[in-house]
């Protein structure tokens, strides 16, 4: 059934981490792949540990909530797990339950990107002191150097015009200027449509997924690959949606062939902002009614 009342922020900010997770998405940490440093558990815990913040993002300015998220986060697991989920998480936990609960349609969408624009929209110069904090903190893969707008130098604006600044190479930042668009027309109708073909929940989440990857390449293997890698990337994720995964004639094999391809190298080609952007999408389809309570104790089945 829908959601009557979202049991809090930071719970559904947990379910959507532990959902994301759990699904075999190729090139990342699921239940049966692990990277040398990180595994399943790391995410679990870590999805535990920051969900106390997030249910405190309502209350009190965006840069407390990122940074007492991975604050949490680190505590826990001692490495970065969460960052680009929590700089995506902690402002949708800040609109209002009443705008979360009708997102599902498209006129609820409409609304909710309203709020989000205008919650964005007062972020200040300490909101930025304290994410660039937190992004220290977090100690990103890949995380480089920029003219204007370096972490590891004081901010000269707020977090929203140093976002604009960064939206170009990353994915995640660009959500912060156009009022997580990706999100709200490409990673919600992505679920909702593999859902509406009576998809299972972990195929839709696998598609979401690669529609992020197909459509965008990935900000994690481009700053940590480059541009040719993380555009090969793409096409190979293209190639499994055109192999009419999961029902094409040989849609395992070339999914297979895709995750060995990004597992090669150490996991450098870890696709960890589609991931990102898919948790946030899977926080608004169950918030929005999109992904009821049945079907997730159903996942798999």
């Amino acid at each position: 059934m829908p959601w009557d009342k979202i049991p809090s922020p930071g719970s559904l900010a947990q379910v959507a981490c532990i959902l994301e997770v759990s699904c075999r998405k190729p090139g990342n940490v699921h239940p049966g792949r692990s990277f040398s440093d990180t595994n399943y558990l790391d995410f679990i815990l870590s999805a535990a540990a920051i969900a106390p913040a997030l249910d405190l993002a309502p209350t009190r300015p965006l840069g407390e909530t990122v940074l007492d998220a991975v604050r949490a986060m680190r505590e826990v697991v001692g490495r970065n797990t969460h960052l680009g989920i929590i700089l995506l998480l902690a402002p949708l936990c800040s609109i209002p339950e009443k705008t979360l609960l009708t997102s599902g349609a498209q006129a609820g969408r409409k609304n909710l990107k309203r709020s989000i624009e205008q919650a964005l929209s007062g972020l200040t110069r300490r909101d930025c002191e304290l994410v660039y904090e937190a992004i220290r903190l977090a100690a990103p893969g890949g995380l480089g150097e920029t003219d204007r707008g370096d972490v590891r130098e004081a901010p000269d604006g707020s977090l929203l015009e140093m976002m604009a600044l960064a939206g170009e190479r990353d994915l995640v930042a660009r959500q912060y200027t156009n009022g997580f668009e990706n999100i709200l027309e490409e990673g919600v109708p992505a679920l909702a449509s593999a859902l509406s073909a009576r998809r299972s929940l972990e195929e839709a989440v696998v598609l979401c997924h690669l529609h992020f990857l197909a459509r965008h390449g990935d900000s994690l293997i481009l700053r940590k690959c480059g541009n040719a890698l993380s555009v090969e990337a793409a096409r190979r994720a293209q190639e499994v949606l055109d192999s009419r995964w999961p029902q094409g004639d040989c849609p395992e094999s070339t999914l297979r062939a895709f995750d060995d391809w990004l597992r090669a190298d150490g996991n450098r080609r870890n696709p960890g902002t589609s991931a990102d952007l898919t948790t946030a999408s899977l926080f608004l389809a169950m918030a929005g009614g999109i992904i009821q309570l049945p079907l997730i104790s159903g996942m798999g089945r």
